[in-house]
């Protein structure tokens, strides 16, 4: 019935999980539960390890552009230059020697306007001029002079989109992105390692299985034996029982080596050597949640990242027509700047008379004619801001036929645990019962076997029932972002931040 909590614990408790076959030499050993499973795929998962550092990259290069905003200061120092040529002077035909040196240093701030995509700068320029000259009509052969210039200046686009701010935000979506990616791994890894555990821990449950089977086959195979030696039994009752017997230990160890390649597969899967013994603790109850349907399917829309990365993809198409749009634009600038400027020989009389020097400019660039190449870069652009809705609204739709589906299966199973759990008592019950007919002479091992085999079979279906009934959930979660069990959402903090 939907919403019951079916509490039937089949086992649990520590399995040990890897087997002692000949060759191997066991270096390691480890406790591992599914979490701590998790744990280990992703600190030794290659593809983890990748995406991780993508992430590392988006946030250095977000952190880089934020600094950029900040007041950048600098100084360019020219320490020294000297130069001497011989040159030649038209009026009297003569060569002569000039010599010239200078030594100078600028100390900048520039700061970026984030609104504006403005730039501010403020500049001082300090230098010292040397010259000296051989001609005879210099009249002055030795010239030496202090210099200071000290201004500030505006810079402001216009008729054009902010770029800087264009770039931080390209920059703020590439990290969302990144961390997206990183998340979704993650929860596509925490799925392919439950299914990986529980596969382990199914093929433990056949090995028990089959080692019960092998262990009443034995039983039988004893009595049996003792019977045909009383002369209550024929012989061909005992060459039966060996049959059965042999099949049971050749099921045991096909059990075993399917126990042992599953517990390879997982060591691969999470990272660990293949010699590791894994010591599994495992616990697998019959519960089942109710789940609401609408809830599951308006917190996906809500909160799945896919649907946030097909927003992401709108915004840069977005963001591509816009310059795409300024392909050939018609655009310009305004510069406008005031300072003051000193020059004298002397470097103690420098700042006494200095000259104020305001300018101002302004800039167009007017395009005449580009032959249809802004035209055609916007419907390109268009065309990619398009295909960008479709697939954000097939994705749309996907996440809710895929939440439906899985609502569906979820209930099915529920259903399977119910009808797999009454045929384990049923199939207990008749074992038993018919184990006592053939105690007393009233059944044929070939007989007992077959309920021997059904009990096998449906414990085996119950487990299996109980592990898909689990899978199904964690899908269900990594479908919405909610966790049903605990009735939480399970938004990870990283993207909650972002958000914010």
């Amino acid at each position: 019935m939907k919403g019951n909590r079916i509490r039937r614990q089949l086992t649990g408790g520590l399995f040990l999980a890897s087997f002692f076959l000949g060759g191997i030499s066991l270096q390691a050993q480890a406790l591992l539960d599914i979490d701590r499973s998790m744990d280990i795929a992703v600190e030794n998962s290659p593809d983890m390890k990748q995406t991780e550092l993508a992430l590392v990259r988006s946030q250095e290069r977000l952190n880089a552009q934020r600094a950029r905003l900040k007041s950048q200061f600098s100084i360019t120092l020219d320490p020294f230059e000297y130069e001497k040529t011989n040159r030649f002077d038209q009026q009297t035909s003569e060569w002569y020697i000039n010599e010239s040196a200078s030594s100078g240093g600028t100390f900048a701030i520039n700061q970026r306007i984030l609104p504006t995509d403005g730039q501010l700068m403020l500049v001082n320029r300090f230098s010292y001029d040397y010259s000296f000259t051989e001609s005879a009509f210099a009249a002055d052969p030795l010239s030496k002079t202090y210099n200071n210039r000290l201004y500030l200046q505006f810079t402001q686009p216009i008729f054009t989109y902010n770029r800087t701010r264009m770039e931080t935000e390209i920059l703020e979506l590439d990290y969302e992105s990144s961390l997206i990616r990183y998340l979704l791994m993650r929860l596509s890894l925490e799925r392919d390692v439950s299914v990986e555990f529980y596969a382990v821990y199914s093929n433990q449950m056949r090995l028990e299985i089959a080692r019960e089977d092998l262990t009443n086959n034995e039983e039988s195979y004893e009595i049996i034996s003792n019977k045909v030696e009383g002369g209550l039994l024929a012989l061909e009752e005992l060459y039966q029982a060996e049959v059965n017997l042999a099949t049971s230990r050749s099921g045991v160890f096909n059990a075993e080596l399917t126990l042992a390649n599953s517990l390879d597969q997982f060591k691969v899967l999470i990272g660990l050597p293949l010699d590791t013994t894994l010591l599994i603790a495992a616990e697998i109850i019959a519960d089942t949640v109710p789940v609401n349907q609408v809830l599951a399917i308006d917190h996906a829309l809500k909160h799945r990242m896919e649907l946030r990365e097909r927003e992401i993809d709108l915004e840069q198409a977005n963001f591509d027509l816009i310059v795409a749009k300024s392909t050939n634009e018609f655009a310009g600038s305004v510069t406008a700047s005031f300072g003051v400027q000193a020059n004298d020989e002397q470097f103690s009389n420098l700042f006494e008379t200095p000259t104020n020097t305001p300018a101002i400019g302004l800039t167009f660039n007017i395009p005449l004619f580009d032959w249809g190449e802004r035209k055609s870069e916007i419907k390109a652009a268009e065309a990619s801001l398009e295909s960008s809705k479709i697939s954000y609204d097939v994705e749309k739709i996907d996440i809710e036929r895929n939440i439906r589906m899985v609502v569906r299966s979820l209930k099915n199973l529920e259903n399977q645990i119910g009808i797999q759990r009454k045929t384990v008592e049923n199939a207990e019950l008749a074992y038993d019962i018919n184990l006592e007919r053939y105690r007393n002479g009233d059944l044929t091992s070939l007989d007992l076997g077959m309920y021997q085999n059904q009990l096998s079979e449906s414990r085996m279906a119950l487990t299996n029932a109980i592990i898909d009934y689990k899978i199904e959930l964690l899908n269900l979660k990594i479908q919405t972002l909610y966790d049903f069990e605990k009735q939480l959402p399970i938004i990870p903090e990283e993207l909650q931040s972002t958000d914010d």
